[in-house]
């Protein structure tokens, strides 16, 4: 099991590098580049996850580019499919701000360019959860983990609730067999048989639960995995652009308002861009906990993942979150 364990990482790791160097030269290609006047422009990194619903709103709605239009800035919206990619554009200056779970956001912060953690778009502990087939009856939860076979994304945060999940039923990696996908693979790796169980995060949760083809076995909240995303910044853009950064995470919380109330046409819009229906959208919002203030338990939330990461080979040495981040751009209480 150990050498398996090892080839796996091993796997994970040779994948992540060739990936890494396609995905890179295409997102230069597909994002807009810096101009070498004098206009102001924030690039805006933004993926297709419910977590950062609000941004879409505020998308939608202008709220941004009409809050900036005084100050002489506009605004370029980049679509990224998922985090890697969009810190591969932060990291080479293509970006300024983005939103990103807890692992791309330890990773950005722990890259060679300089990131500041700048606000907390969203946490929400249950858009993770433990998945097996309907009709398998010898899994009905967590403490039936032992001699099973788990997927989920090697490094993700489904890897780490994995690990989280195997420590609450006192288990331990050598107790199950480890296999590791790509977030894609899930529900296939779950009806071939591939694996008795995947651990895999919203929407994808949603669609394979209300597609009658998985049944949830267990949830983030069922440990202390907080689910924490990011607002993630290029620190010297900041150094020169706080008050941009600022307005940005101003009119978020102003989304963030709305979101409980949301008008037809806004979901209808919400469901295309996360391929989902409206009433998914609406089911999965409720799942967050949409805010921007970075209160002490999202610092320890994030410093977890690091913790994670060192345990798993990602990181060589862990780092202080703290140190990394600044919570005087967006000072309202929550």
């Amino acid at each position: 099991m150990i050498g398996m364990r090892k080839f796996v990482r091993f796997f994970y790791v040779l994948s992540l590098s060739l990936s890494l160097s396609l995905i890179l030269p295409l997102t230069l290609c597909g994002c807009p580049k810096k101009s070498g006047g004098t206009a102001r422009v924030v690039h805006i990194a933004i993926q297709p996850s419910a977590a950062f619903i609000p941004l879409y709103v505020a998308r939608y709605n202008h709220f941004i580019e009409d809050a900036l239009l005084p100050m002489g800035v506009s605004v370029v919206w980049q679509d990224f499919e998922s985090g890697p990619p969009m810190n591969a554009s932060l990291a080479a200056e293509m970006s300024d701000i983005g939103v990103i779970g807890d692992v791309p956001t330890v990773s950005a912060l722990s890259g060679a360019v300089p990131m500041k953690l700048v606000g907390i778009p969203a946490s929400g502990p249950d858009a993770y959860a433990m998945l097996a087939r309907p009709d398998d009856a010898s899994f009905r939860s967590s403490a039936d983990m032992k001699g099973k076979r788990i997927a989920t994304v090697f490094g993700s945060t489904g890897h780490n609730l994995t690990m989280k999940l195997l420590q609450k039923n006192g288990l331990s990696f050598e107790d199950i067999e480890f296999i590791s996908i790509a977030a894609g693979d899930a529900e296939n790796a779950l009806s071939s048989g591939l694996a008795d169980a995947v651990v895999i995060w919203e929407p994808n949760v949603t669609r394979l639960i209300d597609g009658g083809r998985a049944k949830i076995v267990a949830l983030g909240s069922e440990t202390d995995l907080q689910g924490t995303n990011g607002f993630v910044v290029r620190a010297e853009y900041l150094v020169s652009q706080r008050e941009v950064i600022s307005t940005i995470l101003e009119q978020y919380q102003r989304a963030v308002e709305l979101v409980p109330a949301l008008d037809e046409a806004t979901l209808i819009k919400l469901a295309g861009a996360l391929t989902l229906t409206p009433s998914q959208v609406q089911k999965i919002a409720e799942k967050y906990d949409y805010s921007v203030v970075i209160a002490d338990q999202d610092v320890e939330a994030l410093q977890d993942t690091v913790r994670f990461f060192v345990s798993i080979g990602n990181l060589a040495s862990p780092y202080p979150v703290g140190a990394k981040t600044d919570r005087t751009i967006y000072s309202a209480q929550k």
